[in-house]
């Protein structure tokens, strides 16, 4: 019975102490997964393994007779080129500088630090992994947009994926209500998405192009996303046990004056 009584007392500790665990567990999980789908995806696009369906995919977006049309309204074809100036360097760039000088502003400096050094680190990344494969974009007369370097992995689908979900899940750590932080991430996750797929209905990636650039900047931001984390609970550790100061004589008259 004694020890009953006991289990009941700690359970309340237990469940904290699991929920504080599941996130990072989470967290480490995710990131590993999407590297390995990653890897799984370069190592077929190396032995030519997914041609036919990049193939397949692409074609299949075509106006039937004429592969240099897109399928779809006229509106639509403006769309995509609207959507996919949101994961340019250009755009990016300016959205990162502004949101980073925002949240100096609310002295969140970790936050602004993190968002600053997931997206240049992303682009450094890709840059370097598109040196590494070297793979041809699809034929130029596919190019619904100009399009520049080499076509693994997508620069558009890395980056917004990476900027654009280091910027859900910052706002989602530090929002208190939980609907602020659902609608950070699935914004975040739904603009990566978009600007995906219009790579691809563009002509400009292959399909497996945009899948490797996903998986890459998701992980990418992840990763960041767990580095503030950490700092964030290594900074509260050390306020939280640092040294108190004990009440000397004077502290008591100053309390029982101002009282």
């Amino acid at each position: 019975m004694q020890s009953l009584a006991a289990m009941r007392r700690r359970m309340p500790g237990l469940f904290v102490l699991a929920r504080r665990e599941i996130g990072p567990i989470a967290l480490v999980m995710a990131v590993g997964a999407c590297l390995l789908v990653f890897r799984h995806i370069a190592e077929e696009v190396g032995e030519g393994d997914t041609h036919t369906f990049d193939r397949a995919v692409i074609y299949a977006l075509r106006a039937p007779g004429d592969p240099q049309r897109p399928i779809g309204p006229a509106w639509l074809n403006t769309a995509a080129v609207d959507v996919t100036s949101l994961g340019s360097v250009t755009v990016l760039g300016i959205i990162v500088v502004l949101v980073a000088g925002l949240f100096l502003s609310f002295r969140r400096w970790r936050e602004a630090l993190a968002l600053l050094l997931a997206s240049g680190g992303g682009l450094v990344l890709t840059e370097l992994l598109k040196d590494l494969f070297q793979r041809d974009r699809p034929p130029a007369a596919l190019h619904v947009v100009q399009a520049i370097n080499t076509s693994f992995p997508s620069g558009h689908a890395t980056l917004s994926a990476t900027v654009f979900l280091t910027l859900g899940a910052l706002i989602a750590h530090f929002a208190e209500r939980r609907r602020v932080r659902v609608y950070a991430l699935a914004a975040a996750v739904i603009l990566s998405l978009l600007v995906g797929c219009s790579r691809v209905y563009l002509g400009v990636h292959w399909p497996t192009d945009v899948l490797a650039g996903w998986c890459l900047g998701s992980a990418w931001a992840l990763l960041w996303w767990g580095a503030a984390i950490v700092w964030e609970r290594i900074n509260h550790r050390r306020l939280s046990t640092g040294p108190v100061r004990r009440l000397q004589p004077e502290d008591g008259a100053l309390l029982s004056e101002s009282g």
